[in-house]
């Protein structure tokens, strides 16, 4: 029964794995209230970077998958000083157009395979890889919001500059959010690149941004699981539709809208509410003193 499930459904699995990485990857940044939607753009970095150094010399998996997560973190640490001095709307307009950069790129450039993308990348990545990634990205996202540094990366979601009042450095503290997130989103972009032997620029763009978005809305941000829940939801949807005799590509968009809209005026906080008791989420004073003890 397993193997015949694995054999109808095993890319679908793969590809919620690696969609959660990524809805985790901005659920990172989200938690220290940065509206960015550049993690699609990481993605392609880690993607890219593994793909080329698989290809064309012949780099182990591992580091592969290593370097491309760390080239992603690296880029996001060196553009995040400058731009993180920015907020809401204009943070989101300034990481989107980073993505555009980055797409435009891999357009443009020989290395990565121009419009058409990079093909031929060995096929490395399987589901219990993915997961046990996953796995692990739950788990540190699980000890970090009870660690003084989830604390502090609360604290400036809710009050910035209460938060630097009482000694927390909010430049570094962000800086780290945006690097991590994009650590995370890299190793997707290396698991999905070396699943389906080939990405392209077209699968990084604007689409990619707002779909993380909307998985990170729809879950919920104040829980690490809400975007995982988000993610099975929408991503598992179009094949449900299908089974049920659904054309599922026209109506992917119309579905996640909907769904998307109930969920705004109906559960404000994300599908985890229907999980929780209601109660009063923490006060913002709180967690500054815990924050700034020690």
């Amino acid at each position: 029964m397993l193997s015949q499930f694995l054999a109808v459904y095993g890319d679908l699995m793969a590809f919620i794995g690696i969609n959660a990485l990524l809805a985790l990857s901005l659920y990172v940044t989200l938690s220290a209230g940065l509206l960015s939607l550049g993690n699609a753009a990481f993605a392609a970095i880690g993607g890219y970077t593994a793909g080329i150094l698989s290809m064309h010399y012949h780099a182990p998996y591992l580091a592969s998958l290593t370097a491309g997560a760390l080239a992603a973190g690296g880029v996001a640490f060196a553009i995040g000083l400058p731009v993180l001095r920015l907020r809401g709307v204009y943070l989101a307009m300034a990481t989107l157009a980073f993505g555009e950069v980055v797409r435009i790129a891999a357009v443009n450039l020989d290395i990565t395979g121009g419009a058409q993308g990079l093909v031929g990348i060995p096929n490395h990545t399987r589901g219990w890889l993915i997961y046990l990634m996953l796995t692990a990205a739950c788990y540190l996202m699980a000890k970090l919001r009870g660690s003084r540094l989830g604390w502090a990366l609360e604290s400036i979601r809710e009050d910035e500059t209460a938060a630097a009042s009482m000694g927390i450095n909010t430049a570094t503290t962000k800086t780290f959010a945006f690097a991590l997130g994009a650590v995370i989103a890299g190793l997707a972009g290396g698991l999905y690149a070396h699943l389906h032997f080939i990405i392209a620029p077209r699968e990084f763009g604007f689409s990619m941004a707002v779909d993380l978005l909307v998985f990170n809305i729809v879950g919920g941000t104040r829980r690490w699981y809400g975007p995982l829940l988000g993610t099975v939801l929408l991503t598992a949807l179009p094949e449900v539709l299908r089974g049920i005799g659904v054309a599922a590509g026209p109506l992917r968009m119309f579905t996640n809208g909907l769904i998307l809209l109930l969920v705004i005026l109906f559960l404000p906080n994300g599908l985890i509410s229907l999980f929780q008791p209601r109660k009063q989420a923490a006060s913002t004073s709180k967690a500054v003193v815990l924050t700034a003890k020690g």
